[in-house]
């Protein structure tokens, strides 16, 4: 019994390692995107950025080959109107802080999907930042409903 546990540890720290993607200076944790329906035209991804600096650093844009633009975007609710709107000047990750990216908040909106985002497929997506430069990631597609992917997202 003890070694099935220690088979179970080792293999879900391979498994939550794969999902963590970092710099020098930032992590990005767990990203995921939601699956789309054939024909959608946008997409968003979802994740935890972590920035372990002594200062701010600013996610700027990224590009994907499965859409033809990557905006960085947040969602807020203005005079009682939820409203979607681009972040022209990127998103500032705040010096030995963090910001989630999560639904109903800020997001990574793929736009212009060149094919729709399946469930279990993966995308590959590259992310600019003003300092820490480009961070090549792994996303995982997750169901329609999906709500976060294995992590606390507050």
């Amino acid at each position: 019994m003890r070694i099935l546990s220690m088979i179970f540890f080792a293999t879900a720290l391979v498994l939550s390692a794969a999902l963590v993607f970092a710099a020098d200076s930032i992590t990005i944790d767990h990203p995921w995107a939601r699956a789309t329906p054939g024909g959608a035209q946008t997409g968003a991804v979802y994740m935890k950025l972590v920035n372990v600096a002594d200062t701010e650093d600013r996610l700027t844009g990224g590009n994907s080959a499965v859409a033809n633009e990557v905006q960085i975007h947040e969602m807020a609710v203005e005079n009682g109107v939820m409203n979607m709107r681009e972040l022209p000047n990127g998103l500032a990750i705040p010096a030995k802080g963090s910001v989630s990216l999560k639904p109903g908040s800020y997001h990574v909106m793929l736009i212009g999907l060149k094919q729709p985002l399946k469930q279990g497929e993966h995308i590959a997506l590259t992310l600019y930042f003003e300092k820490a430069g480009k961070i090549d990631v792994d996303v995982p597609v997750l169901s329609m409903a999906a709500t976060h992917h294995g992590m606390d997202m507050k």
